[in-house]
């Protein structure tokens, strides 16, 4: 789909008074009634991943406790929204995160496999620097190019398949929003690549936090006249290790 060269409001960084995060990026604001309707991309909820494995497309895995809690605070979120359409990832998690959205509006979830998370070599092991696969030598092999990434699904590949499924649930929606739950590197990739960001970056500043909302604004031509970003469950976000 189109977009334009996305330009940072003067709303920027501001909390809304339910106390979750908004962020705001429009080509011009005054182009905000232009907007048609729009894609809410969630990324799921906490897993239950004590022993911190890098799970990847590994089925059952499932939301923890705090990250069920999570799915519900984005139910609640997302009840002054006009859904027609909510799409999930195949992963048990990313069904889980949907699940109580879908029964807040009364819809019936649909399984899109490109909403998948992104394919890695290392699915399956601890993940870490210092602690985990990275330290040990015979992996470092798979790291030569960052900028495809030679350890995984080619970036290209995660925006081509993301750009398809937000697009086909956006025409679902028949004029309504439509709301997507996938995965944090395939949600951020997909975004640097609407914002024209370079897809090679330190995977600890991406903002898409757990059950985050990166929502594309579309103008009734389907094109992409804004992006906004909330997070509706940051009071349950664990603490950042220090």
């Amino acid at each position: 789909f189109p977009s334009h060269d996305m330009q940072r409001c003067a709303a920027c960084g501001n909390s809304n008074e339910s106390g979750f995060s908004l962020l705001v990026y429009a080509f011009h604001m005054s182009e905000a009634s232009a907007i048609s309707s729009t894609v809410h991309v969630v990324r799921h909820g906490e897993v239950h991943n004590p022993e911190s494995i890098l799970y990847g497309r590994q089925p059952g895995w499932r939301l923890s406790e705090r990250g069920i809690a999570m799915a519900e605070a984005v139910a609640k979120w997302s009840k002054e929204l006009s859904l027609g359409a909510i799409h999930a990832s195949p992963l048990e998690r990313a069904q889980q995160t949907a699940s109580p959205i879908a029964k807040e509006h009364g819809l019936e979830i649909t399984t899109d496999d490109r909403l998948i998370e992104a394919a890695n070599i290392f699915e399956g092991k601890p993940f870490g620097v210092g602690d985990g696969v990275l330290k040990r030598p015979n992996a470092w092999r798979h790291l030569w190019n960052p900028w495809r990434p030679s350890w995984g699904e080619p970036y290209t590949e995660q925006i081509e398949r993301m750009k398809a499924a937000v697009e086909h649930a956006r025409l679902v929606a028949q004029g309504k929003d439509a709301l997507v739950v996938s995965h944090q590197l395939p949600i951020w990739i997909l975004r640097s690549s609407v914002e024209g960001r370079p897809f090679i970056h330190d995977p600890r500043k991406r903002q898409c936090s757990l059950a985050s909302v990166t929502s594309l604004h579309f103008d009734a031509s389907g094109k992409i006249v804004g992006l906004s970003y909330s997070e509706p469950a940051r009071h349950l976000l664990p603490e950042k290790k220090k």
